[in-house]
């Protein structure tokens, strides 16, 4: 990541995004996590998104990025959540009729600008920490 151009842009910015599955339920499985991973770099691509680190684990996603400033924060997860589970239900409809309601992720998300105390190399460490065997326990980051 660094300073990138658009058209009518020069931006430098930095996101740590974290959301989870409705009941922490289907992304256990391993197939449904590299879908997601599979998705979320398409969509990416397609919009310009930069992706440093990514981590879709059994019960929640990790995603440390950059993206143009013509987007808000919430239409980026928007996106990648909506067309992640779309794209989970269209290939696995099993998924869709284990789920009440019909959907796959939780309604919220955490978001954190990286700058200051919290770096980008801190913020990359800290997902890469972050695999299925440290479960239960909590990287500090401050």
């Amino acid at each position: 990541m660094g300073i990138r151009r658009t058209a009518h842009a020069v931006y430098d910015t930095k996101y740590h995004l974290v959301w989870a599955p409705k009941y922490r339920k289907w992304i256990k499985q391993e197939y449904i996590r590299r879908k997601v991973e599979e998705v979320v770099l398409d969509v990416a691509e397609h919009h310009g998104f930069e992706i440093q680190e990514m981590r879709v684990a059994p019960d929640h996603v990790h995603i440390f990025l950059s993206f143009p400033p013509r987007y808000s924060i919430s239409q980026v997860v928007g996106m990648l959540k909506s067309i992640s589970a779309s794209e989970v239900f269209e290939k696995y409809p099993e998924v869709k009729k284990q789920l009440w309601g019909g959907e796959f992720w939780e309604d919220g998300y955490f978001v954190r600008t990286v700058g200051d105390k919290v770096t980008a190399d801190l913020m990359k460490r800290y997902i890469r920490y972050h695999r299925d065997e440290t479960h239960g326990k909590q990287l500090k980051l401050f």
